[in-house]
């Protein structure tokens, strides 16, 4: 799943001299967006050149890794360097991890060698591309609005085909689970019902805020 975990520093005014802590999180989003990119483009280089059965042999331990790097967020959350609740981004990274780790990594002949696995990380990639430039112009107090847009507008077609594939890759790779340990299998079956209350909660979370940054936009243009 994802939401609308922050990277975003605990500001209200932009300033042009940035602080150590706003500093350290531009280069976190900078770098994040960057690696997304990469992601990104392996992807579509893998479905053009050998097709969706060969994406998570060219790009799964990369993939792996990046999201990896996402627990930092866990991180700014708990220390206070971004406003996000700490609970919502365990929840939200944790729910990344398990792709990456516990059903990816784990299960690599099954889910992973299916169309689903590239239209997850499609989703991935150009939702947190899109987040963490949104989150760097931020930090600099210098959003352009296109991105603002993007940022939300595209999640009304980027999460629903992202936890669709999610729910697409970790229902293939249930035969292997079982084979495994059932019990991993139940576990990865009553996650998969967590994602339908999951996914109302945070689609809605996400259209309050749409709400909420286009109704301060429209005021900032009468002004």
């Amino acid at each position: 799943m994802d939401g609308n975990r922050s990277s975003k520093p605990d500001r209200s005014n932009p300033t042009k001299k940035l602080s150590v802590k706003n500093f350290y999180l531009l280069e976190y989003n900078v770098i994040s967006a960057f690696f997304w990119g990469a992601v990104l483009l392996r992807v579509i280089l893998i479905l053009y050149l050998l097709g969706p059965e060969n994406v998570a042999e060219g790009n799964a331990d990369f993939t792996k890794w990046v999201q990896t790097g996402a627990l930092l967020e866990v991180v700014h959350s708990v220390v206070g360097f971004v406003r996000s609740p700490v609970m919502t981004t365990v929840i939200q990274v944790a729910s990344r991890i398990l792709l990456v780790w516990g059903v990816v990594y784990l299960f690599p002949e099954s889910g992973a060698t299916t169309i689903a696995y590239s239209t997850m990380l499609l989703s991935w990639s150009v939702t947190e591309i899109i987040r963490y430039a949104f989150y760097a112009y931020n930090i600099q107090g210098n959003t352009p609005q296109w991105l603002t847009w993007l940022r939300y507008n595209t999640f009304f077609v980027l999460y629903p085909t992202g936890v669709a594939s999610e729910l697409l890759v970790i229902y293939a790779s249930l035969g292997d689970a079982t084979e495994l340990n059932e019990y991993y299998a139940l576990l990865l079956k009553v996650i998969m019902l967590v994602y339908v209350p999951g996914f109302y909660t945070m689609f809605s979370h996400m259209l309050k805020q749409r709400r909420r940054v286009f109704k301060n936009l429209g005021k900032r243009r009468e002004e």
